[in-house]
């Protein structure tokens, strides 16, 4: 198979599994149990979180692990409103993953102002649009980079104009794909998902800027300096650890990589498939991420060119993963002004480490004969 939905989760690499082995067999302590077992279990979560704290910027107090990116935006927003009470009003940009759409939402019917920050037709918040709520007892969340379409935000300019504001920024898509460091960009809090680079399923991680009274959105034990209940999923952390060191360690190269075969498949895609439009834009995007409409959208159907690729064992989607199956246009595309059935005529391509010239050159090739098929088949 040719698998290019690496948004969507990506393979674990082998020395990600070679870690983890250990702590899911004969290391196997529960690291809150005082014994020899507990304690090694207990050295090796402070070990991940020293260790991924460094390389994101943080301190180690200011890593929470979570079970993943949707637990960690969830906790957000819900602590900020409601556990911690710190805010009043909820600010988030049109096109956040729905881990963030959803509790703001909830948010709004409990109570708490709520407001929309739009984006421009490639998908960049409206900057004009954000000074308005600077305000110390106000969050505002814009995703450092879009899951579907691959925008980089520019975040360490809305923290210069809402410097008062707290503010959350969604890494799972960016984290390990180009540079991220809390202490750069200013933020309050960030979130993080290992299987998004090449680390296991089930566990992410929250950053919470120390002196922010951040509070238990699950409780039932002392775990996580009391911010987060529950038995660490050691094995997890750890393979999160060494995916998040890799990734960093060798981002350089992975970034150049993919941006150079992202860039051939912009080119080959406008070379062999006539009406192709690219929704990434060509600046300030993530490299592994390209993402395609068609100008006769409404006379093809997306599911069934996602379906025509399958079957040539070639695996790409629409959008986000945690969306699929709906017959709904994605939000992030009616946010940048597209609706109707040629709106849901389109392609994610994310790419990954692994990803190779051959792979993308194959895959264009199989996509120009199935759309010609569909539009042959349309004159039938």
């Amino acid at each position: 198979m040719i698998y290019l939905d690496n948004s969507a989760t990506t393979k674990m690499d082998p020395e990600v599994l070679e870690a983890m082995l250990p702590y899911l067999q004969e290391e196997f302590g529960n690291p809150s149990s005082i014994h020899q077992l507990g304690r090694r279990a207990r050295v090796a979560v402070e070990n991940a979180r020293e260790e991924i704290a460094h390389l994101i910027g943080a301190h180690p107090s200011e890593v929470i692990f979570t079970s993943g990116g949707t637990e960690a935006n969830n906790a957000v927003v819900k602590s900020c409103c409601f556990e911690s009470d710190l805010v009043d009003r909820v600010v988030c940009s049109s096109i956040e993953h729905p881990s963030v759409l959803r509790p703001v939402e909830t948010a709004g019917r409990l109570g708490k102002d709520v407001a929309t920050i739009p984006v421009d037709s490639q998908g960049f918040v409206r900057l004009d649009a954000i000074e308005q709520w600077n305000d110390r007892r106000t969050l505002i969340s814009v995703m450092h980079a879009n899951n579907e379409i691959g925008t980089i935000q520019p975040v360490e300019k809305i923290r210069a104009l809402c410097s008062d504001a707290l503010l959350h920024t969604d890494a799972v898509q960016s984290l390990g794909k180009i540079p991220f460091r809390v202490d750069h960009l200013g933020i309050d809090f960030a979130t993080f998902s290992a299987h998004k680079l090449h680390g296991p399923k089930g566990i992410g991680a929250l950053y919470v800027r120390r002196g922010i009274p951040f509070k238990a959105h699950q409780e039932g034990g002392s775990q996580e300096r009391n911010r987060r209940a529950g038995t660490e999923a050691v094995a997890l952390i750890v393979g999160f650890q060494v995916a998040v060191r890799k990734a960093i360690t060798e981002l350089e190269h992975r970034q150049r990589r993919m941006a150079q075969l992202r860039d051939l498949l912009r080119a080959l895609l406008a070379e062999k498939v006539p009406g192709v439009v690219f929704h990434t834009p060509v600046e300030n995007a993530l490299p592994n991420i390209l993402h395609i409409g068609f100008e006769d959208g409404d006379r093809l159907d997306g599911d069934a060119l996602l379906l025509a690729l399958d079957m040539q064992g070639i695996a790409v989607s629409s959008g986000s993963a945690c969306s699929a199956g709906t017959v709904q246009v994605s939000h992030v595309m009616k946010a940048l002004g597209k609706s109707g059935p040629a709106a849901k005529a389109v392609i994610r391509f994310s790419l990954s480490k692994d990803t190779t010239e051959e792979e993308i050159r194959a895959t264009v090739e199989t996509l120009a004969a199935i759309v010609e098929e569909m539009r042959m088949a349309q004159h039938v």
